[in-house]
């Protein structure tokens, strides 16, 4: 049995791509790596980078009006703006907030979510339960993330994997059979230590030995975070599908968080699911966390490949360590 009669659907779409391009053949000259050694183990081939002068909110506000040409509408027709990032522009006021001054409302609520790589995901989910309450009409859904400005560019084990770019969802309810049948998140705080920021809060407020010590930089355990998200990966997409009385037969196409490719085919395999079925764009961009998901939907169907009916399954894991599955109708 489909979980619900009424259901919320993505209206339209954008995101928003930095211009300048850091190759692998350009990270080898940075620090001691190759393009083999990246595109072995990540399938890495290049990866975007804000300039110097670009905030989240800049990235964000570029997809934000492009979902909305797209569903021509205004700023005015929007009543909340909810922005998924790991990397805002303040620890306060919000990212969502400065968007919201960069697209000239007033008097809308606005906030930020944070849930590591997963945070486009718990924002759908989120989202789904303030428009079918009656809270909100229509929702502006943002995932961006500059990770390029926490990364030790010294760290050879981070610094090949990430990008910067943003992602936009308009959404509001369906009015037919298409838009969000289910979903299944999770969080384990136990893992917290296996993909960090560690400096910059109130557990290590940035002071000199702070920073001398590197904690303004993210901190991950590789291969414990890989293990942990091919488990989680594969199994929250299929309790996504148990909960919406699907099965893996019925997949159309799978979108994973595009953080390695080795991850994005094993939770391809558990699905059962041809690569020609599972949308993957790291090699063009690398790990852009939160954006990821929102880009290669929005990719999907700029290549028109999306048609009526369809089943997509979306997953996602990120610090916390967090994840999230949703199945979409299209």
């Amino acid at each position: 049995m489909v979980k619900k009669d009424r259901k919320i659907k993505i209206r339209s779409t954008g995101i928003y791509l930095p211009e300048k391009v850091l190759t692998n053949a350009d990270l080898e000259k940075m620090v001691e790596t190759s393009d083999e050694w990246i595109t072995t183990r990540t399938g890495i081939k290049e990866r975007r980078l804000a300039s110097p002068d670009q905030a989240s909110s800049d990235l964000g506000v570029e997809a934000a009006k492009m979902a909305l040409k797209r569903a021509k509408l205004t700023p005015e027709d929007i009543d909340l703006i909810l922005v998924a990032t790991n990397t805002p522009d303040t620890i306060f006021p919000s990212t969502a907030c400065w968007i919201q001054k960069k697209l000239g409302v007033k008097e809308i609520p606005a906030f930020d979510l944070q849930a590591g790589c997963t945070g486009m995901l718990y924002g759908l989910i989120v989202s789904e339960g303030l428009i079918i309450s009656g809270s909100c009409r229509r929702i502006l859904l943002i995932g961006v993330d500059v990770l390029s400005k926490i990364i030790n560019w010294q760290d050879r084990s981070t610094c090949v994997l990430f990008g910067d770019g943003a992602g936009a969802f308009i959404l509001e309810e369906s009015n037919n059979e298409s838009g969000l049948l289910s979903h299944f998140w999770g969080a384990d705080g136990s893992l917290g230590e296996l993909l960090i920021l560690p400096g910059g809060g109130t557990l290590h407020p940035t002071t000199e030995q702070t920073v001398k010590d590197k904690l303004q930089y993210l901190q991950m355990k590789g291969n414990d975070v890989f293990k942990h998200a091919v488990k989680r990966m594969g199994e929250s997409a299929i309790e996504a599908l148990k909960r919406a009385g699907l099965d893996k037969s019925q997949v159309d196409y799978l979108i994973p968080h595009q953080a390695n490719l080795r991850i994005i085919d094993a939770t391809g395999e558990r699905l059962n699911l041809p690569k020609d079925k599972v949308m993957a764009n790291i090699a063009k961009y690398g790990n852009m966390s939160v954006a990821t998901i929102p880009v290669a939907l929005h990719e999907l169907i700029e290549a028109g490949k999306l048609h009526p009916g369809q089943i997509i399954v979306l997953v996602a894991f990120g610090a916390g360590f967090t994840w999230a599955s949703a199945v979409y109708r299209w």
